[in-house]
């Protein structure tokens, strides 16, 4: 069974710096070698095949937000191939 961990972080950034974060991590995919690192910890993802896309954006009065989710299943946790026999009797 696969490990299971995680990577979080949080901070203010200024647009300009955005704009470079967001650029690395779309070279990363390009390159299929995501690497995530801060003071806390490091996580090293290899996104590869389709990857299932979903942008969300809410606003209001005081507050905005773009969420960017991307995912997608490893190579070895896709389910197997198997053949299927049907009889009708």
């Amino acid at each position: 069974m696969k490990q299971s961990s995680r990577f979080r972080h949080e901070s203010l950034q200024s647009r300009d710096s955005i704009k470079g974060l967001l650029k690395a991590l779309t070279n990363g995919i390009a390159k299929g070698k995501v690497v995530l690192e801060d003071e806390d910890g490091n996580m090293v993802l290899e996104p590869d095949g389709l990857l299932h896309l979903k942008v969300s954006a809410n606003q209001d009065d005081e507050r905005s937000n773009i969420t960017v989710r991307i995912s997608w299943r490893e190579e070895n946790s896709l389910p197997k191939k198997k053949s299927l026999k049907i009889n009708e009797k």
